[in-house]
């Protein structure tokens, strides 16, 4: 016949489960967390890359597209 647990082993093979599924779901956090960042890092070298081509083929100069930016000209001057 098999020993039935206490209940205070049974509480510490709970804890030591839930112990364990932090450790798998921190893992798991950090990856994603990680992928996330690669990810946002692609996304902001594309967006610089389109903002330096949109100033290159603009008829503006660059001293006024950075004006506009700063809030310190309209598009209508």
């Amino acid at each position: 016949m098999k020993k039935r647990a206490t209940s205070e082993e049974t509480l510490e093979q709970k804890i030591l489960k839930a112990q364990e599924k932090v450790v798998r779901t921190a893992a798991a956090h950090e990856k994603a967390v990680d992928e996330l960042q690669i990810l946002l890092d692609k996304r902001d070298a594309k967006r610089k890359v389109e903002v330096w081509e949109a100033i290159i083929n603009s008829s503006r100069s660059y001293e006024e597209i950075l004006g506009m930016i700063r809030g310190e000209m309209s598009d209508a001057d």
